[in-house]
């Protein structure tokens, strides 16, 4: 499994020096549709990314009806079960640069939602007393580069 593991790190890292965001479109539509297919290839890519690390998932994109969002990853790193906020930028020359880093983005009211999310999760589970921890995975990527990975372990507390 380790060798499977490695070989799919392997494309999916090939893939995304291809760029994780193609050209930006001109209509609001598309924007859209490529802002989802940009946030799917760097969830696809940080799953690899964390598999490679140690992490053995449980979930991808948990929803809870009744509740807007999802979290993107749910997994155990050793005996911590990890609730993983993926956030992708893509950076290009003929863009101007996007106001602060990836990880800014997961904001006090997202993390809020992530939290009692995650409560709901723990419950259904049973395993409300289960050792946990939030974590944010900051991907910025340029077309024909290597992705820039920061993963903040436990980047906040869950209240």
């Amino acid at each position: 499994m380790a060798i499977f593991s490695h070989v799919m790190f392997l494309l999916v890292n090939w893939a995304a020096r291809r760029g994780l965001a193609p050209e930006l479109p001109s209509s609001g539509l598309a924007a859209k549709q490529q802002a989802m297919q940009k946030g799917i290839r760097g969830e696809t890519y940080a799953y690899w990314y964390l598999r490679r690390h140690g992490y053995v998932f449980v979930a991808r994109n948990y929803t809870v009806p009744g509740l807007k969002g999802e979290i993107d990853l749910i997994g155990y790193d050793g005996p911590v079960l990890a609730f993983v906020e993926v956030k992708t930028r893509s950076t290009e020359a003929t863009m101007p640069a996007m106001a602060g880093k990836p990880e800014d983005a997961v904001t006090h009211d997202k993390r809020r939602v992530l939290s009692r999310m995650a409560r709901r999760f723990l419950v259904e589970r049973r395993i409300p007393e289960a050792p946990c921890r939030f974590d944010v995975l900051a991907i910025e990527a340029a077309p024909g580069r290597r992705p820039t990975v920061r993963l903040h372990k436990d980047a906040f507390a869950g209240g």
